[in-house]
């Protein structure tokens, strides 16, 4: 992303927008927007900058054009009205009279530029060691903050505000505090949400003219024939999604790569890859009430596919998917940045788990016993 870009989502972030909301403004997919903020804890970084007596790009413009005409650096510097000395070691610092150009050398002082103040946890070990202990001893970090207080006062400097606790966690360039510390966090999370942000107006948890899975067909129940399947996603580090997707008769396997949790992506890609099966073979899908799927009315339109929806907190009935995302994370573990596999790749892997004799099957693979049903389906 460019610095504009950055700029923007800092912008959206600080306004209380979510990532996926970020993410379709500035074309983007929620993983990428997730990197950024991350990046910084969550927490929106200052806006920099330059000390007032500072050279402008305007001023090393005006140096370039003076070396260009061979003049003098005092003459230079007199014409900007600054110190020889100045334009001396601008000139030296940035390639010297041959090689200076304005504009490298306005951006590589920018660069330099950047100061990043040591953290108060960095330099006092006998705090941070506390602050650790207490920590690991499930203390938030108000806790933590409010009872140093009370027990050193300004003493030695032990001292730290809760605010320089969670920067610490959060922010794990700075190298203090453990990432494993942030686990003992009472609501676990791992970078600072925006105080605006709100679900205030949002449809969670509200999917309009859900059908329930109570209205599904008797043959989808009891698994007597081919085409009723279930459907999730599974989660990976920093934002990034899979869906899955389980026929319930032969629990055969489709791995289908998204863009994004948002039901856009997650919709445009089912449909994309429900329209290579065979007409008749999906007939309808059971999801969760994720609001991934909020456009189950378009999906059903492209695939003549009914969903329905299973209960709130009921996973088990969506076993079969269930189980079928447990045996998946053999081949994506918790923690892994599902963003890098390549649909080829999620076909590779669904062939391995179609491939694979299941004992409910009494060892028949999934891939033959939908290739029999299939056969015997008039």
């Amino acid at each position: 992303m460019s610095d504009a870009q950055k700029q923007e989502v800092w912008r959206r972030w600080k306004e209380g927008q979510s990532l996926s909301e970020i993410g379709r403004a500035l074309g983007k997919v929620p993983g990428s927007i997730h990197g950024v903020v991350k990046s910084n804890g969550g927490f929106v970084p200052a806006e920099r900058k330059r000390a007032d007596g500072a050279l402008t790009l305007a001023e090393r413009e005006e140096i370039s054009r003076g070396l260009a005409r061979d003049e003098s650096l005092r003459t230079i510097a007199g014409r900007l009205g600054r110190a020889s000395s100045t334009v001396s070691r601008e000139v030296s610092r940035h390639g010297g009279r041959e090689k200076y150009r304005a504009a490298d050398a306005d951006e590589r002082a920018w660069d330099n530029a950047r100061r990043p103040k040591p953290c108060l946890l960095h330099g006092n070990y006998r705090l941070r060691d506390l602050v650790a202990a207490k920590l690991a001893a499930d203390w938030s970090p108000q806790q933590i903050s409010g009872w140093l207080a009370r027990r050193y006062g300004r003493e030695d400097g032990m001292y730290v505000s809760h605010e320089t606790i969670y920067r610490s966690l959060f922010i794990q360039a700075r190298g203090v505090l453990k990432k494993e510390l942030t686990a003992r966090l009472r609501r676990r999370h791992t970078m600072r949400k925006s105080k605006n942000a709100t679900t205030a107006g949002q449809a969670r948890g509200q999917i309009r003219d859900a059908v329930s899975i109570r209205e599904r067909p008797a043959e989808a129940e009891d698994r007597a024939v081919p085409g009723h399947w279930e459907g999730d996603l599974i989660t990976g580090a920093k934002n990034s999604h899979i869906a899955t997707l389980v026929e319930r008769h032969s629990r055969y396997v489709m791995l289908v790569r998204v863009a994004g949790k948002d039901t856009t992506s997650v919709v445009s890609a089912l449909t994309y890859q429900v329209g290579s099966l065979p007409k008749g073979l999906m007939t309808s899908l059971t999801w969760d009430r994720g609001m991934e799927l909020a456009e189950h009315k378009r999906f059903s339109l492209a695939t003549d596919v009914q969903v329905y929806f299973a209960d709130p907190k009921s996973p088990w009935q969506r076993g079969s998917n269930e189980n079928t995302n447990g045996l998946l994370r053999q081949y994506f573990p918790k923690g892994t940045d599902l963003s890098g596999y390549t649909q080829t790749d999620l076909d590779a892997v669904a062939l391995k788990l179609n491939a694979r004799p299941r004992k409910t099957l009494r060892y028949e693979t999934p891939a033959d016993k939908l290739a029999s049903a299939v056969a015997l389906t008039p």
